[in-house]
């Protein structure tokens, strides 16, 4: 301790009458990670969806965050099944309803061009089988997928970008958060940081 901050602390001790020169922090650390809950937000946008769209799933809305979190997790719609004690049909359902297509979704009739003109003619489920030669169950599924891509288009795919925003900053934020961590524990170490005058 240098000569001037010496003098300081004994003024500070004279004045006060106080032994210890630092107090507490009575407040935490900030955060780089946003207080909002991330399932909180992606509950806000499935309430906008469910009000701005037909939505055919039953599944409540919590249920439909773990289908939102699980299809960027890259889980299987049987797994997601699992987590919201539902079939995966009717995860696949939800998944439509949330415009969370998969690759796999458009497989099959839907790359028909033939199919797609169908679907425009407004042919019934059984007339789409025919002409594509699928099960009517295949041609339902496949309607299904055609109608939520124009939806998808219609809207600007702005529902899924703000679930991929929501995830993404918790994401990035968590990272920044344990790298400046890691930063600030390596800058600090063998530092005296807990000095009492």
């Amino acid at each position: 301790m240098d000569e001037k901050t010496s003098d300081l602390r004994d003024l500070f001790v004279e004045v006060t009458d106080e032994e210890a020169v630092t107090e507490s922090q009575a407040e935490t650390p900030g955060s780089l990670v946003s207080d909002a809950d991330p399932d909180e937000r992606l509950a806000a946008v499935v309430a906008e969806m469910r009000e701005h769209l037909d939505f055919e799933t039953d599944l409540p809305d919590p249920a439909l965050v773990a289908v939102v979190r699980g299809y960027y997790a890259g889980d299987a719609d049987a797994d997601i099944a699992d987590a919201v004690d539902a079939d995966p049909e009717a995860v696949a359902a939800a998944r439509f309803d949330l415009h969370l297509l998969r690759d796999a979704d458009r497989d099959g009739p839907v790359d028909d061009e033939a199919f797609r003109a169908a679907v425009d003619e407004g042919a019934d489920a059984a007339a789409l089988a025919d002409r594509v030669g699928v099960s009517e169950a295949e041609a339902r599924r496949a309607r299904r997928v055609v109608a939520v891509e124009r939806e998808i288009r219609r809207v600007n795919r702005r529902y899924r970008d703000q679930f991929e925003s929501i995830l993404d900053d918790r994401d990035i934020a968590e990272r920044m958060a344990d790298s400046g961590r890691d930063e600030l524990a390596g800058a600090t170490e063998g530092q005296e940081v807990d000095v009492n005058f």
